[in-house]
């Protein structure tokens, strides 16, 4: 399998303007971060500044394509990646979590107070930026995903531990938890070009598919590891009692995993015990089919688009996939 395209491949395919607009979306999101009391600052700031894909701004970017290179569009995908930065130190309060990205949580850093209020600092700041945009639809947008993200934590609060999880509630909970903010950054950068009517709804079906299947690949990813590569113990989601795709399909084919207490899996040694067992099923397998599957759809449903922005779009797929390959 080739190596995975970077992000820097997809912004040299998008066109020349894009890696200016990186660059000034970085240096927004480390002046929003700042100015709110030095503990909050520090902590929202080394959130931010660990980086990560930064793949959800970029999506906003290919998106809008080379017609929106203005303030808006800066605003509108620096907020979708505070959204996201918000869910990450929320998600690492609920589960204790001590790495993320390979280094300590906030949580882990500071306690569950101040990882608290540093999420709910990055998520308020989210709309105040957009909200500069001046754009009550953009504003819809950016609030349905958030609010999409709320109900596929509760589902999957509701869900914890539960080993008798159906493929079809996972799903649901993927497309709420990951696909809809993907969703809300392609809509976004649509609605920022100004393009024909219709042109957002279309990107964001294809946003939403390329972040479910983001999820599913991560959820493999989660159990084949290793820990230098995701930066954290293999078997996380097990050991925070979150049942993923990987042992849904491998209690289909293993009677031992189908009997499995999940609560059970007590430490990172159970936890990778049972990763081998579900590897030895060939569940990981069938759940990048299916990941591989979602993201075929997603190109084929892509309208005729200017090559630079139909490639980098492509490009931003055949990525999440071979990430994980």
């Amino acid at each position: 399998m080739a190596t995975a395209p970077t992000v820097d491949a997809v912004v040299r395919a998008a066109g020349p303007h894009v890696g200016p607009l990186m660059s000034r979306i970085e240096e927004r999101l480390a002046a929003v971060t700042a100015g709110h009391g030095e503990l909050l600052a520090e902590h929202a700031g080394s959130t931010i500044a660990a980086g990560g894909k930064r793949l959800r701004p970029l999506l906003v970017l290919v998106a809008a394509g080379p017609e929106a290179t203005g303030d808006g569009v800066v605003r509108a995908a620096v907020a979708v990646e505070l959204v996201h930065s918000a869910t990450l130190v929320h998600d690492d309060v609920l589960d204790a979590a001590d790495l993320r990205r390979g280094r300590p949580t906030v949580v882990a850093a500071a306690g569950r107070d101040i990882a608290t209020a540093t999420g709910d600092l990055l998520f308020s700041r989210a709309f105040a930026e957009l909200a500069n945009n001046g754009r009550i639809d953009e504003v819809r947008v950016l609030s349905a995903a958030g609010s999409a993200l709320a109900s596929g934590e509760l589902l999957q609060r509701a869900d914890a531990w539960d080993a008798s999880v159906s493929v079809e509630r996972y799903l649901e909970r993927c497309e709420l938890k990951t696909a809809r903010l993907f969703q809300a950054a392609c809509e976004l950068g649509a609605l920022e070009s100004g393009g024909e009517d219709g042109r957002a709804a279309v990107l964001g079906a294809f946003g939403r598919r390329v972040g479910l299947a983001f999820q599913l690949l991560d959820d493999v990813l989660d159990v084949s590891g290793p820990a230098d590569r995701t930066g954290k113990h293999r078997g996380a989601d097990l050991l925070d009692g979150t049942v993923t795709l990987p042992l849904i399909l491998a209690r289909e084919r293993d009677p031992e995993l189908a009997a499995l207490d999940v609560r059970a899996v007590h430490s990172p040694a159970d936890a990778e015990a049972v990763c081998a067992q579900i590897e030895a099923t060939g569940a990981l397998e069938e759940a990048k089919r299916r990941a591989l599957a979602i993201v075929a759809d997603a190109k084929a449903e892509l309208p005729d688009l200017p090559g630079p922005q139909q490639e980098a779009l492509e490009l931003v797929a055949d990525g999440v996939v071979e990430r994980y390959s």
